[in-house]
């Protein structure tokens, strides 16, 4: 009808709840809790189970597979969430979970990266400061860690996030025993020592990011000066991701020109050209960025996210990473530096034996007295 005025053939029917909707009611409220969201919103709120059921119609019975790319992020400060950003676009993972002490802000970044799930190809983030939320990871990247402070020695620094590391580390073991751990928290090399020795895992599951990021900034430099893409430079850094670090030079090329061929003197202090200073600005390019921001996390966000994807996809490609190098170019102690690692879904798979030269070597076994310096004074590993 058209006007206000109802016939009582129009009356609006009074739907009656039917018997079989107490029966489905009272199934839903028998169901043992659950964690996911939507059920135990369900549950809670019984008249949109009806509404559920009337949508969809369930076909496979048991509880769901776990993930197979699931990626843990332990730490949500700038470097942690620009690794899961950066972890989320490439679409990696099938789960992202993040940890961290600080509930009002892990709470806050998941739920900023949950609202935008539209945009991401990654169906489940999650979030909590209890490692269980980590289970069944396949990649754990541990950004966690405490800031140096003015004046103080790198061995302080160290212990302190030793005794940060004592109840991480075993916690992410505990709930994901088969995962590779990728350090990023500095000084890296000697916290995936740290970890490596924590975790009980073996050598080849424990990786530092290293100078994965180094060499990325050794080629981006290099390939401006000489006008051609980072891409078309092919040159590594290897050692300690620090100050220690060492250009390899004897190797440096574009399309298998040996740049060192064309200058033999390239990168010592004999070369009129200066291109030592490349490796220099390698070396104080994060204090730059410091400087001018505050702290550095984009970078190491697309270095870490790089590493995923040959972990995941089992790519075997090579990248500089922290690895153990005991017995390697005369190396004889215990440490992790980076050297060109053929990573896979196993981790480390391999190490290649680069031709280095003789000041090379001697530079890359500095670099590991360096780090066995702070680690053979830690306690409590």
């Amino acid at each position: 009808l058209r006007s206000g005025a109802r016939s009582n053939s129009a009356r609006p029917r009074v739907t009656r709840p039917r018997a079989h909707s107490h029966r489905c009611s009272a199934a839903l409220t028998a169901l043992p809790a659950a964690k996911d969201f939507h059920l135990t919103f369900l549950q809670q709120i019984g008249i949109m189970a009806s509404v559920m059921q009337k949508l969809i119609t369930p076909l496979a019975s048991g509880p769901a597979e776990p993930p197979r790319n699931k990626v843990t992020i332990v730490g949500v400060g700038q470097v942690g969430m620009a690794c899961a950003v950066s972890v989320l676009l490439r679409e990696l993972a099938d789960e992202l979970a993040l940890v961290d002490v600080v509930e009002d802000r892990l709470k806050g970044e998941m739920l900023d990266l949950q609202h935008g799930s539209l945009f991401l190809k990654t169906p489940k983030i999650v979030a909590d400061k209890d490692y269980s939320v980590t289970a069944n990871s396949r990649i754990v990247v541990v950004t966690a860690g405490v800031r140096q402070q003015e004046g103080e020695s790198r061995l302080n620094l160290v212990q302190r996030n030793v005794n940060i590391f004592k109840h991480i580390i075993p916690q992410i073991v505990k709930y994901s025993p088969d995962c590779i751990l990728v350090v990023v928290s500095n000084p890296v090399d000697v916290l995936t020592y740290v970890t490596w020795k924590l975790s009980g895992l073996p050598k080849h599951r424990v990786i530092g990011s290293g100078t994965n990021l180094d060499s990325a900034r050794f080629r981006y430099i290099m390939a401006e000066k000489l006008g051609i893409h980072a891409s078309s430079f092919n040159g590594y850094i290897l050692g300690e991701h620090g100050d220690t670090s060492v250009p390899v030079w004897s190797g440096a090329n574009v399309a298998g020109v040996s740049l060192q061929k064309l200058n033999p003197d390239i990168g010592t202090d004999k070369d009129a050209e200066n291109w030592k200073e490349a490796h220099k600005m390698v070396v104080d390019s994060a204090y730059e960025v410091i400087k001018l921001k505050g702290y550095t996390n984009w970078a190491i966000g697309l270095s870490v996210a790089d590493l995923t994807e040959t972990l995941v996809k089992n790519l075997n490609r090579v990248h500089p990473v922290s690895t153990m190098v005991k017995g390697m170019y005369g190396i004889n102690e215990e440490v992790y530096l980076s050297l060109p690692c053929v990573l896979n879904s196993s981790g480390v798979g391999s190490v290649i034996n680069m031709t280095l030269t003789d000041g090379e070597i001697g530079q890359l076994k500095s670099s590991a007295d360096t780090l066995w310096g702070i680690q053979k004074d830690l306690k409590d590993l």
